[in-house]
């Protein structure tokens, strides 16, 4: 498949671009993921104008309405850094992204728990960056991160998963408001849905049951919501065992009596800690291809990412 277009904060690709002249080269994003995804960095302090090296900055004020300043001298960047970033974010909308990467505790491009200081010079820990604000307004289905949380094997998982799910969607969103590509779309993600929420999962099978009644514009949109609050609903433990086992009805009369016990065995054990998800899911296709099962076979949930990046590896 062609490779996913993603934002990315310039630094974290190795380009000198820090305040200090330095860099945050995470070989992760740039070795591994790079493999699936082009990505379009982006450095706000640079390109709205800011030397290398500069001061250091800060955010300071409401938080909700912050302004970006530098530390010792405190010139204010924040009407600059959003001129700019206006005119950026329609030079994005044609990009295509289906992801952004932002550099955790950064000023302009920290997502979440940013520091914001008074006046007195004392710190809270709930803003958001000049720039990450900006983008996360614009485009707010947007599948988002920070470099530090893909440290966390879940959130790593949840955000890769949302990506791949969102360029789906936006091939779909490029045929227009197609009925029957849209009841496709939705009966191919009906298990990893439901791995995230079985009751928005419901509501969006009743959106899609009457969207004949819906104005033709406003078809797409409306399921597009119920999507993004589905896929932002985190996965348990729970929740993909009972997937699990649903797929299991699908082989009433196929699995022998060993072949069953083999499975609900390793979902029990997925369930406990014992192993990781990677487990059952790969039996599970094992049986898809060996009965030739076809609506398991065009379920995304089997096969939600590349196997290569091992998301599902984690006990």
């Amino acid at each position: 498949m062609e490779k996913i277009s993603l934002g990315v904060s310039k630094c974290l690709l190795g380009h000198p671009v820090r305040y200090d002249g330095g860099h945050k080269l995470n070989r992760y994003v740039r070795d591994t993921l790079g493999h699936y995804f082009e990505y379009f960095p982006i450095c706000p302090e640079v390109e709205c104008g800011m030397p290398v090296p500069r001061e250091a900055l800060h955010l300071v004020g409401d938080p909700g309405a912050p302004r970006l300043r530098t530390r010792k001298s405190r010139q204010d960047y924040t009407e600059q850094m959003q001129t700019w970033g206006r005119n950026k974010l329609e030079e994005l909308a044609e990009a295509d992204l289906c992801g952004y990467i932002f550099k955790s505790r950064s000023p302009s491009s920290g997502m979440e728990r940013i520091k914001v200081y008074n006046e007195q010079g004392s710190p809270a820990g709930n803003g958001v960056g000049i720039w990450a604000r900006m983008v996360m307004e614009r485009f707010p289905f947007l599948p988002v991160e920070d470099e530090g949380r893909l440290h966390d094997p879940g959130l790593r998982e949840h955000f890769i998963e949302h990506v791949f799910l969102y360029w789906r969607w936006r091939q779909l969103e490029k045929q227009g408001p197609d009925l029957g590509a849209l009841t496709d779309f939705h009966s191919r993600h009906k298990l990893l849905l439901l791995a995230h929420s079985p009751e928005l999962y419901k509501e969006m099978g009743r959106y899609v049951a009457q969207a004949r009644s819906y104005p033709r514009e406003e078809i797409l949109p409306g399921y597009l919501r119920l999507l993004d609050q589905a896929m932002r609903t985190p996965t348990t433990i729970a929740k993909h065992a009972n997937v699990l086992h649903h797929m299991l009805g699908y082989f009433k009369q196929e699995l022998s009596a060993d072949e069953k016990q083999e499975f609900l065995d390793m979902v029990e054990k997925y369930r406990q800690g014992s192993v990781p998800l990677i487990v059952p899911v790969t039996l599970m296709n094992h049986f898809v291809r060996k009965y030739n099962e076809p609506y398991l076979s065009q379920q995304i949930y089997l096969n939600p990412h590349p196997v290569e990046l091992k998301l599902r590896n984690q006990a």
